[in-house]
């Protein structure tokens, strides 16, 4: 009875006139005899004296108040006429202190109700409207219809989101592959099969090379074959393959004449080398960009990171119970990383100067054993590229039997022994460097993307140096004709193998080591059989040997038109085989890597290596002279030259604004412009931020808000008790 007597004594309440953002109908519930002014009890709100420092004096106006009261009304009691009473333009819809339901209805009440002064006005909303639900209904069924959705679902369904963006990742690349062997082969490799066909005039290209020794390439074989040389052609492009579509050799058309229209093969080739990389960096930038505002987010407070692994990082895709249970380690595995790189961070500043010296001494001479390392790997890849190309262009039986297989193959074994090898040895490095477990794998991964991207620099490097020689073998022709009459197939072909052997290695390991692990481990009872465990599905190193093979097929579909086709039937492969491994021999990580569910750190390893690939492919464009034996440019000094006589053939008028456009007048302005369009987005992005900040300090107040009410409320409880 006293607490319900204490109760009514409580809420019999009095309206508080007065109060800028009180209209008559809010109550405010204050013990009867209070003698407290109402301005100056919600005057008290830390809110409120936080917005007079911030706001002008009519924000929150009694107009505003009174106009959500009777939206709020008169959608309670009559619908049908909500549209007809919202009669203030001035204050926008979204300032209502309405839910978004109810503004919905108000507006499309609204809609329903405007005049249309002829019936275009309506034909065209009743257009608009019926355009945007055909596209709603057009993205639900790409969605549906997108290559192996189910297959992800399912896998993040059982291992998460994190392993499952891996596959997400490698579907990407499918699709890119794809595209890119659409462009290559509709735009080059069909008009040149057209003209074998002789189904429309073509030209063949003669060579007008000076020197009669420039011209003469012969690649095909002579006398009898043994069987297995078919087999060794195949793996390695050599013998029947060399004169097919898939190498740069193979196309020897000049122009394809379709009634009164010219195509010229030449240009087509450079403007499509040229445009499936601009799309490569597009389409990656696209797709890296809407994993940077995760990072963003994710980096921007520790304690926030906290709240996320806390109360939002469940995956709740995870409909199996072993799955739930790796999952819960794993999220306690992160939270101790976090911990441990708090406590990391402390000890750091808490170092004396002396054990500073001494860490800082340690990193410098692990990182000098690193860097030999890696100077011998560098140093391995060379000698094994010199040896096997002087070894393959010889002349002699020894090319018929099954040793030059191996020779062939001999700098892409040495490359994957490196990209093997060089990882443990970083991350038995790494430990001793006293880094925090988050920074430790990712140096290890920039290491090791190191490695992998610049064993292909070092063959490509040493395949440049023999291909332009300096001394009086390449003065005739401009390159080294004796070793390399057609320089371009041969880069082609060595692209190819490092393609097709890193496939067969990736489905080697799958058959032979991860297989066999699984059944020692599942039924062998010897304790170092359990010791060693299920293998582990480590995301960042699968995406390196996906990143490693696509930038293979970047830098070789210059000189191999349709490695594309193949790299699309490699990764198609590729996925079943990852995924049968993962369902039956693997196992999610222990230590998964942070950033495993997000694009970002996939696409910035893949963009990595397309600035690598474009590097190649740009000086074998514009530096090193085409081979006068074969190909599309052997009647130029090198590819690129094909622009500017094309150029030249164009109107004056035209010519005169290209050569504009290429110009250092036009390309200092633009750069400027570029500046100043760059400083405007950070200024709007720093403004974007310090709007977010405002918002998070509304969060705060509110809460404030609401403990100073209580507070109050408790006091008054107290007067009258």
């Amino acid at each position: 009875m006293d607490s319900t007597r204490q109760q009514q004594q409580v809420t019999a309440t009095h309206r508080l006139p007065g109060h800028p953002e009180s209209d008559g109908d809010n109550d405010v519930f204050l013990p009867e005899g209070s003698a407290a002014p109402a301005n100056q009890f919600l005057n008290e709100l830390p809110s409120y004296q936080s917005l007079l420092r911030r706001k002008p004096s009519n924000y929150g106006t009694l107009e505003r108040r009174r106009s959500t009261r009777r939206l709020t009304t008169s959608l309670s009691r009559e619908p049908s006429r909500v549209g007809s009473i919202h009669e203030e333009p001035s204050i926008p819809l979204r300032d209502y202190a309405l839910s978004i339901q109810d503004k919905r209805k108000i507006r499309d009440s609204q809609t329903s109700r405007t005049p249309y002064t002829n019936g275009w006005n309506q034909w065209r909303e009743s257009s608009w409207n019926q355009a945007r639900r055909y596209k709603d209904d057009i993205s639900a069924l790409f969605s549906y219809l997108k290559l192996w959705q189910s297959n992800i679902n399912s896998i993040e369904g059982k291992f998460g989101t994190g392993i499952g963006s891996y596959f997400s990742f490698l579907r990407f690349l499918v699709l890119l592959n794809l595209v890119i062997f659409i462009l290559m082969f509709s735009f080059t490799t069909l008009p040149v099969a057209i003209s074998k066909q002789g189904i429309f005039n073509s030209s063949q290209i003669i060579p007008a090379a000076t020197d009669v020794s420039c011209t003469i390439y012969s690649p095909a074989g002579q006398g009898l074959l043994y069987f297995y040389k078919n087999i060794i052609d195949l793996l390695s492009g050599t013998g029947f393959l060399e004169l097919t579509y898939l190498f740069y050799g193979y196309y020897t058309v000049e122009s394809v004449t379709v009634y009164v229209f010219s195509y010229s093969l030449p240009l087509a080739y450079v403007l499509v080398t040229i445009s499936y990389l601009f799309l490569s960096v597009i389409w990656i930038v696209k797709r890296a960009v809407e994993g940077f505002k995760l990072s963003l987010v994710n980096n921007e407070d520790r304690f926030q990171s906290y709240c996320n692994k806390i109360f939002a990082g469940w995956d709740f895709c995870i409909a199996d119970v072993q799955y739930a249970r790796l999952k819960h380690s794993s999220l306690h595995h992160e939270l101790k990383t976090d911990l441990a790189e708090e406590r990391i961070r402390q000890r750091k500043d808490k170092r004396t100067r002396g054990e500073t010296i001494r860490i800082c001494s340690l990193r410098l001479f692990l990182n000098i054993i690193v860097i030999a390392v890696l100077g011998g790997c560098f140093y391995a890849v060379y000698v094994a590229t010199t040896y096997s190309q002087e070894h393959s262009n010889s002349v002699g039986p020894q090319q018929t039997n099954a040793i030059n297989l191996l020779v062939e193959y001999l700098p892409s074994i040495v490359i994957t022994i490196a990209n093997f090898v060089t990882p443990l040895i970083f991350e038995s490095i790494v430990r001793y460097e006293d880094y925090s477990p988050a920074f430790e794998i990712r140096f290890t991964l920039i290491r090791c993307v190191f490695v992998r991207l610049a064993s292909i620099a070092v063959l490509l490097i040493t395949l440049w140096s023999q291909i332009t020689c300096q001394d009086e073998t390449c003065s005739p022709c401009g390159y080294n004709n004796n070793l390399y009459p057609c320089w371009e197939t041969r880069v082609g072909q060595e692209m190819y193998k490092l393609m097709i052997f890193d496939f067969l290695i990736i489905s080697a390991v799958t058959l032979f080591v991860e297989f066999p692990r699984k059944l020692i481990v599942t039924y062998c009872s010897w304790k170092p059989a359990k010791w060693w465990g299920q293998q582990e599905f480590e995301i960042p190193q699968n995406v390196l040997e996906i990143v490693y093979g696509q930038t293979i097929c970047w830098i070789g579909t210059f000189y191999a038109p349709l490695l594309p086709a193949i790299a699309t039937v490699k990764y198609f492969i590729i996925f079943y085989i990852k995924k049968i491994s993962l369902m039956e021999n693997c196992r999610p990580s222990s230590r998964p890597f942070r950033a495993s569910s997000s694009k970002f750190f996939f696409q910035v390893i893949l963009l990595i290596g397309l600035v690598l690939a474009c590097i190649p492919v740009g000086l074998g464009l514009a530096y090193v002279p085409s081979s006068k034996a074969c190909g599309p440019f052997m009647n130029f000094i090198t590819s690129w030259e094909i622009i500017p006589v094309t150029i030249k053939t164009f109107p004056v008028g035209l010519q005169n604004l290209i050569n504009v456009l290429a110009s250092e007048s036009f390309a200092v302005p633009f750069f400027l412009l570029s500046c100043l369009v760059l400083f405007y987005v950070i200024a709007l992005a720093g403004a974007h931020k310090k709007v977010v900040h405002q918002l998070q300090e509304q969060l705060t107040m509110e809460s404030r808000d609401k403990l100073f009410l209580i507070r109050r409320l408790a006091e008054a409880q107290g007067f009258k008790a």
